[in-house]
């Protein structure tokens, strides 16, 4: 009697572990390969889960079946460029945040931007100094109360 009372202690005094919060998921478009490599390692160093795509066919392609949490889009690549890749999404009714990098500074990209929905436009050369919040602010506007 006395080794079942210990055996039903221990599990009565198991700590339950209450699974964490799934971390956010952001897609990160861009056609050079060592600005897709960089960007993941800043966010999955931050806590991130990240998907990246080389173009916006390959995004639009897997993007039906996944959720992101946010976007990070270039404005400049080959097929597509990054205002014409938002406004498929929208059209898909995607309405998760949508940031625009870009490398190319041009006074009429912030317009065009925010006429389709994109939150915010970033210069690639300071992405990592406000990337991740401009990131982490965009997710808590369109959910407020998620960590």
């Amino acid at each position: 009697m006395g080794f079942l009372w210990l055996m039903d202690q221990a599990k009565s005094s198991t700590p339950v572990m209450s699974p964490s919060p799934p971390k956010p998921v952001v897609y990160v478009v861009d056609d050079d390969p060592a600005v897709l490599g960089s960007l993941r390692f800043l966010l999955e160093t931050d806590g991130f889960d990240v998907e990246t795509f080389r173009s916006g066919s390959a995004l639009l392609n897997a993007v039906a079946s996944k959720r992101a949490d946010c976007f990070v889009i270039d404005y400049k690549m080959p097929t597509m460029n990054g205002i014409d890749l938002v406004n498929r999404l929208r059209n898909r009714n995607i309405a998760a945040p949508i940031i625009l990098i870009t490398g190319y500074p041009d006074d009429s990209i912030p317009t065009k931007a925010a006429v389709v929905g994109v939150h915010d436009v970033l210069l690639k050369p300071h992405l990592e100094e406000s990337l991740v919040a401009r990131i982490r602010g965009a997710i808590q506007e369109a959910h407020p109360g998620q960590p």
